[in-house]
C-alpha cells in the first residue's frame, strides 16, 4: 500500500526549478536511499512531502498518516538546521518530537516518558538526558534528534544526512537500528554516501530536478548517466580508490 504518492511535482525558487514534475510513490516498509548532486533537490524533495514550503502538483497521503494534529511522519533534518543555543535539555528535545500531535494542555503521559527514555536507552543518551543541547557533542546531538522523530512512533522516517556529526561507532549502531526499525515504519534517508547507503536500504531514489525511483539496492555508473544524475561513484574494494570520468579523446 502506498503511504504517499505524488504526482507533477514541481518546486520553484523565484525562476530557479528545484523540482520539475516529479511522480513518486513510497510503499509501507519502503526503505528509500534518496541520492543526488548538491542542489539537484533531494532535501527540497523532503520539505514537500513535510508540507513546509509551497509546491504545484499533488501529494496525497494514506489516511493514518495526515491528520488534524499533524503527520505521522518522523523527521531527522540536517543538523545545521537545529539551534544548538535554544536553552534546553536533551530530553525537552526528544519530548519536542509529541507537541504536534498534543494539545497544548495536555501533558507528558507515562506512556510518552517511559517511551522517551527507552529511545534515549538504545541510543546511549540516557546519562545525559538533562545536560543542556548547547553543552553536548555533534554526535549527542544527532541521537537526541533521532528520539525526537522516533518517539511518536510515525509510520514515515525521513533522515537528511542522518551520518553527519556521528562518529563510525555510532554511524553504524544507527543503521542497525534503522534496519530494525524498517519492519515497523517506512524510512527515507537522504545521504551523498553512496557507498554506504548501497548496503542499507533496499530502494535507490536520484533527483536531480527529475526523480527516478530505482527498485533496488544496487546503482552502476551507467544507470546514474542515464537518470542524469552526475555524482561519483565510489566503489570498496581491496586498494582504496576513485573511479574518475573517462579524458575525451581530441
Amino acid at each position: 500500500m502506498a503511504l504517499i504518492s505524488i504526482r507533477g511535482l514541481s518546486v520553484t525558487y523565484g525562476i530557479y526549478t528545484a523540482l520539475e514534475n516529479v511522480n513518486l510513490d513510497i510503499f509501507e516498509h519502503d526503505f528509500i536511499g534518496i541520492i543526488g548532486p548538491n542542489g539537484g533537490g533531494k532535501t527540497t524533495l523532503v520539505k514537500a512531502i513535510l508540507g513546509t514550503i509551497p509546491y504545484s502538483g499533488s501529494i496525497w497521503y494514506a489516511p493514518g498518516l495526515d491528520d488534524r494534529y499533524g503527520r505521522a511522519i518522523g523527521y531527522l533534518p540536517q543538523q545545521n538546521n537545529f539551534d544548538r543555543s535554544f536553552p534546553i535539555s536533551v530530553r525537552e528535545v526528544v519530548y519536542s518530537g509529541l507537541q504536534a500531535r498534543k494539545r497544548l494542555w495536555k501533558r507528558y503521559t507515562a506512556t510518552d516518558r517511559k517511551r522517551a527514555e527507552e529511545l534515549m536507552e538504545m541510543t546511549g543518551i540516557s546519562l545525559i538526558a538533562q545536560n543542556p543541547i548547547g553543552e553536548i557533542s555533534g554526535g549527542q546531538m544527532q541521537r537526541a534528534l533521532l528520539c525526537r522523530a522516533l518517539i511518536s512512533d510515525p509510520k514515515l522516517l525521513i533522515l537528511d544526512e542522518p551520518a553527519n556529526f556521528v562518529d563510525n561507532k555510532f554511524e553504524k549502531e544507527l543503521y542497525d537500528i534503522l534496519r530494525t526499525l524498517n519492519s515497523q515504519m517506512a524510512i527515507v534517508m537522504v545521504s551523498h554516501d553512496i557507498g554506504t547507503i548501497t548496503s542499507v536500504v533496499k530502494t535507490i531514489v536520484c533527483v536531480n530536478r527529475r526523480v527516478h525511483r530505482h527498485d533496488s539496492n544496487e546503482i552502476t555508473e551507467e544507470q546514474l548517466y542515464n537518470y542524469d544524475c552526475p555524482i561519483q561513484l565510489i566503489c570498496h574494494g581491496d586498494i582504496p580508490h576513485t573511479v574518475l570520468k573517462k579524458h575525451e579523446e581530441k
